[in-house]
């Protein structure tokens, strides 16, 4: 019985410190949206990323300690390769932009004009501005509580609870709910799956930070980017519709490679005497 009754009590203590984690992450952002409040959008995007992208540090530290584990266990530990699997990441994510924006070019009656844009120096701050909300996220959803759902949940169950928190927290961000369900939850699941197959978050930081910069580059955020989508008169819902199906099938597509790569290294850590 006491031990039935541990078997019991240990999980949703382990659920309860995933909980509280998370809610500490959006704590955190809240406080530091606040601090950021009037700044210009580049200035205040790098604002919020760096400053909770360290307490997100901070935090998972903390957590990593009180379950007696340690970063590389939930793949928070850089190592010399992570410069290199980042900049995998970087291009990996912008090839999954220009993928979209040639399926919504071709078959969304859509094309790219050059606007006056932003300087290079805003442009850089805006890029590394994406780059530190990307490391916040990613430490945030896909490090600590990923992980640690994993061992409690299984693969996908893990995913697919990370998958709701992360569409929530685009909702309280002012997203729709078909915007937060298929786009923030369905890129959810890449970059965790990136996390999983790889062990690390080198690589989802990477196209995290890639696809929203090439998305800010091609005029698909609130701020004005180097190019600005101009469709062709009557397909306004086609091009809507296209750019919505074009991403949900090239996430699922790239989360099901990251799956495969996943299974490989399981099955070959299997198959090892």
């Amino acid at each position: 019985m006491p031990g039935a009754m541990a078997a019991i009590v240990i999980p949703w203590r382990s659920l309860g410190r995933v909980l509280l984690f998370l809610i500490c992450c959006a704590l955190l952002l809240a406080i530091t949206a606040s601090l950021a409040i009037g700044q210009r959008s580049s200035v205040q995007a790098l604002t919020i990323g760096s400053i909770s992208s360290l307490g997100c540090v901070a935090l998972t530290v903390l957590f990593v300690r009180w379950d007696s584990l340690k970063l590389r266990d939930v793949g928070a530990m850089p190592n010399r390769n992570s410069l290199v699997l980042l900049a995998v990441g970087l291009a990996c994510g912008l090839f999954l932009v220009a993928l979209h924006s040639f399926l919504v070019g071709v078959a969304g009656h859509t094309h790219w004009v050059r606007t006056v844009g932003p300087t290079a120096y805003q442009a850089g701050l805006i890029c590394i501005g994406y780059l530190f909300l990307s490391v916040r996220e990613e430490l945030a959803f896909h490090g600590y509580p990923l992980r640690r759902l994993q061992v409690l949940l299984g693969v996908w169950g893990a995913q697919a609870t990370i998958a709701v928190v992360f569409a929530l927290e685009h909702m309280a961000g002012g997203w729709s709910l078909a915007q937060a369900l298929w786009g923030a939850g369905m890129g959810s699941l890449l970059f965790g799956m990136a996390s999983i197959a790889t062990r690390g978050l080198a690589i989802p930081i990477g196209i995290h930070a890639a696809w929203n910069f090439g998305d800010w580059m091609r005029g698909n955020r609130p701020e004005a980017g180097v190019w600005r989508p101009e469709i062709d008169s009557g397909y306004e819902a086609t091009a809507s519709w296209t750019g919505i199906w074009a991403y949900v099938v090239i996430m699922a597509v790239a989360t099901t490679c990251f799956w495969i790569w996943h299974r490989t290294r399981e099955d070959a850590h299997t198959c090892d005497p």
